[in-house]
């Protein structure tokens, strides 16, 4: 058997060496009131083969044979069964961090490999070890840049995503910092001339996201522009990372935070995922996490060292930079694997297979009467369609040909009723995207 329990005579044994005599006497300091005393209300007890066959049945009945147009910061790509193979090797999938990092080369030069395929990817001089997601590292950099200004307002784009929106609202109110938003234009981009008015001398940081929640790419160069001429920092975050296989990274950037769930990660019911964050060398001492560095031992042989380590359990308190973050050095070493496996030829291929494939979805559904484009920015592999009714009545009518539908964007934007975000990757055939538009067709066909 795979899970051996204790025996009976273990059990005793066990008792008895805590001074007890029975199960029963162990748990007497619990009231009887609160002790259950009758058998948990479950089948069984069943053998290993019974257990499967009765889960394959329950899994069985799950929405097994969907289609999905659904991303908004959770990205369903390819992932290679070599990538799952090494992690699950058990020196690997039982580290959390390395607190000992002298005896932890192996788990260090992984982190190493991730940081440096992390500033290739985002034209940044630094990255970190990891973060806890892309939320959380969007906040922690914000936190950076208030305190490598000594300002306390961020300027936000409207058009970032909401829930990193309410991660760093919740942060703010806590660490005096005021948030201002910046409303989105008819291209789906930032209004530049409000953020020119908006930024003043008491802004520590812009915040924008490119693609956006839209999937429209912000002008990163020109908002670097508008920040850098009152002495803010521009924060650009990023939460489909593979759009830097053909996207001109954000170099222009002070500080990247990114999601790189889109690097080998399932989307997994929303995690685990790994955050990044990127920045200037100069920075780096009021970067949050860690940083594993390079060096040479007394012999000249090649080494890794754990530089820099901002928690409050390697520093003072009133000296930590960091505190909503943790190394996800599983989920970093995945994303790692799996971008050695693509290299840089396989990531852009598959970031023009993104972009194509979205760019054929939007024209199959122009093509419908009653569906358009409702931003004209350039896009990557999401982009939002207004319709000619409810887009949650749509997807309602779209799960009964077993596909699963735009995201409906009102619940976050209430300006923006019968407008839904839709996403294709490289996952999505041709095929389907010719359904959605058939079956979107039939649906709008009929009378409400």
């Amino acid at each position: 058997m795979r899970y051996l329990p204790k025996s009976p005579s273990e059990r005793q044994q066990m008792l008895a060496a805590i001074g007890v005599r029975s199960m029963e006497e162990l748990f007497t300091s619990i009231p009887a009131a609160h002790r259950l005393n009758r058998p948990l209300n479950l089948l069984g007890p069943l053998s290993e083969m019974e257990i499967i066959d009765y889960f394959r049945a329950r899994a069985a009945e799950n929405s097994c044979g969907y289609t999905s147009f659904l991303g908004a910061g959770v990205y369903n790509h390819l992932r290679s069964v070599v990538t799952d193979a090494l992690i699950q090797r058990g020196e690997f999938l039982t580290s959390y961090t390395p607190y000992q990092p002298e005896i932890s080369q192996g788990t260090l030069q992984a982190i190493f490999e991730f940081q440096t395929l992390m500033c290739q990817l985002t034209g940044q001089e630094v990255a970190n070890a990891s973060m806890w997601d892309g939320s959380t590292a969007l906040t922690e950099a914000v936190l950076m840049a208030q305190r490598l200004t000594g300002r306390h307002q961020a300027i936000v784009a409207r058009s970032l995503h909401p829930e990193y929106r309410d991660v760093l609202a919740t942060y703010a109110r806590n660490v005096s910092l005021e948030i201002d938003e910046v409303a989105y234009t008819p291209t789906g981009q930032i209004d530049a001339a409000a953020l020119r008015t908006a930024v003043n001398d008491a802004t520590a940081a812009v915040v924008v996201q490119s693609p956006n929640f839209f999937g429209v790419l912000e002008q990163v160069p020109e908002l670097a522009e508008i920040a850098h001429a009152k002495q803010a920092l521009l924060v650009v975050a990023i939460t489909e990372a593979v759009s830097l296989g053909i996207v001109r990274p954000p170099a222009e950037a002070d500080i990247v935070a990114m999601e790189g769930q889109s690097f080998g990660l399932a989307p997994s019911y929303g995690g685990p995922f790994v955050g990044v964050i990127a920045t200037r060398e100069k920075f780096v001492r009021q970067m949050p996490g860690r940083l594993t560095g390079q060096t040479t031992d007394h012999a000249g042989r090649r080494g890794f060292v754990l530089t820099l380590a901002t928690r409050e359990q390697h520093i003072r308190r009133e000296k930590a930079t960091s505190n909503i973050c943790t190394n996800q050095a599983l989920c970093a070493l995945a994303a790692a694997i799996h971008l050695c496996l693509l290299g840089k030829e396989g990531l852009k291929e598959l970031a023009q297979q993104n972009l194509a494939k979205a760019r054929f979805a939007a024209a199959e559904l122009a093509k419908i009467p009653g569906v358009q484009r409702a931003f004209s920015g350039p896009s990557f592999n999401e982009f939002v369609v207004e319709l000619p009714r409810s887009v949650k009545m749509v997807n309602a009518d779209l799960l009964q040909d077993k596909i699963i539908g735009p995201l409906p964007l009102s619940g976050f934007y209430p300006e923006l009723s019968k407008r839904g975000l839709v996403c294709v990757t490289e996952t999505t055939p041709r095929a389907e995207i010719e359904r959605l538009a058939a079956s979107l067709r039939q649906i709008l066909d009929r009378p409400v």
